[in-house]
């Protein structure tokens, strides 16, 4: 009988998130019923939602349950089969959360998808070709839908979803500014992912100056700007917004620590009459064939050079996903399991 490592949430972080949250547990993989599938996931994605599913707190979907695998995207191959639609070998991509195989209900809508791996890196599939670039995609295309020649911004610029966000941007003719942080997330938005200007907000000690930055990069103010992170970047981006500009509200990592994020100035939202609109791209899944087909192009041709962050083994997951919390990641954060 096959051994399956998991991951548990063991008890909800009061603050900041531990390793001490997590709980690394063994147990038998059961005997497949009909209709299922069983997996062996290749690579797991870790996401900065999932630390709010941590909270028992009012939110857009249930918290994490208590003793039960994290959640979360995976990808891999079909071990075994008792259902006619999947074979043995197919490379797939589900929710398989934490641990090294998944048993799924395949009959049940959307809960596995099968991939091609000949084109397309089995990992892309949980990045730019899968979650954060359909994010990517919704909250530019349907949210700040740009006109060629408008400037747009976004925060997180170096990682799963603001790297997909430039590439698409870029492909509708624009103009795209990204805020990273350290020197070298700088240059390689810049230099590899085609960005026309990075700003490091790690050299930069309050909104105030952050915003100069962005008044310099962005000489004819800001049309559009997708938000993953909040504080202070929020304030600075909102003072170099032009009138009827539009906000995707992503996410605000810098508040999933349970602490409220006040907004400086809410009144620009009045005065430059803005758009503000949070999405959660889970609940549009109309536009994932759209979205993933062109994604996948970008990455098939070479137009979209993501880079990953892999940490190796079940047992890492924890360090690493504590890390992408503080921006410690360089790209998309997955970790490899076999």
């Amino acid at each position: 009988m096959t051994i399956n490592q998991q991951i548990l949430l063991d008890n909800r972080p009061t603050g900041e998130a531990v390793a001490s949250n997590f709980k690394l547990v063994s147990s038998p993989i059961p005997e497949l019923r009909d209709g299922q599938v069983l997996v062996r996931h290749h690579f797991l994605s870790l996401d900065p939602y999932m630390r709010g599913r941590m909270n028992d707190s009012k939110s857009y979907a249930a918290p994490q349950p208590l003793g039960a695998v994290m959640i979360g995207g995976t990808v891999g191959e079909v071990a075994e089969s008792r259902h006619p639609q999947f074979v043995v070998g197919d490379k797939v991509v589900g929710m398989g959360g934490w641990q090294e195989y998944s048993v799924v209900n395949a009959d049940e809508p959307g809960a596995l998808r099968k991939v091609d791996a000949t084109r397309i890196p089995l990992s892309a599939y949980l990045g730019a070709v899968g979650m954060p670039g359909v994010t990517a995609w919704y909250g530019l295309v349907k949210i700040i839908a740009p006109e060629a020649g408008d400037t747009l911004v976004v925060s997180a610029a170096a990682g799963a979803v603001g790297s997909a966000f430039g590439a698409l941007a870029k492909a509708r003719g624009c103009r795209v500014v990204g805020i990273a942080g350290g020197p070298e997330k700088s240059a390689y938005i810049v230099n590899e992912l085609g960005f026309d200007a990075a700003i490091d907000y790690k050299m930069h000690g309050d909104a105030r100056s952050l915003s100069n930055a962005i008044k310099e990069a962005c000489p004819d103010g800001v049309d559009g700007y997708f938000e993953n992170v909040g504080g202070g970047v929020l304030d600075a981006v909102m003072a170099r917004m032009n009138a009827f500009g539009r906000i995707a509200v992503c996410g605000m990592i810098a508040g999933y620590d349970g602490a409220p994020l006040p907004m400086a100035n809410p009144a620009l939202i009045l005065i430059n009459r803005l758009k503000v609109q949070g999405f959660i791209v889970s609940e549009h899944m109309d536009i994932w064939p759209e979205a993933l087909n062109e994604l996948g192009t970008l990455v098939a041709t070479g137009k979209l050079h993501p880079r990953e962050s892999i940490a190796q083994g079940i047992a890492a997951a924890p360090e690493a996903f504590l890390g992408l919390l503080k921006g410690k990641n360089f790209g998309k954060q997955l970790v490899k399991l076999c």
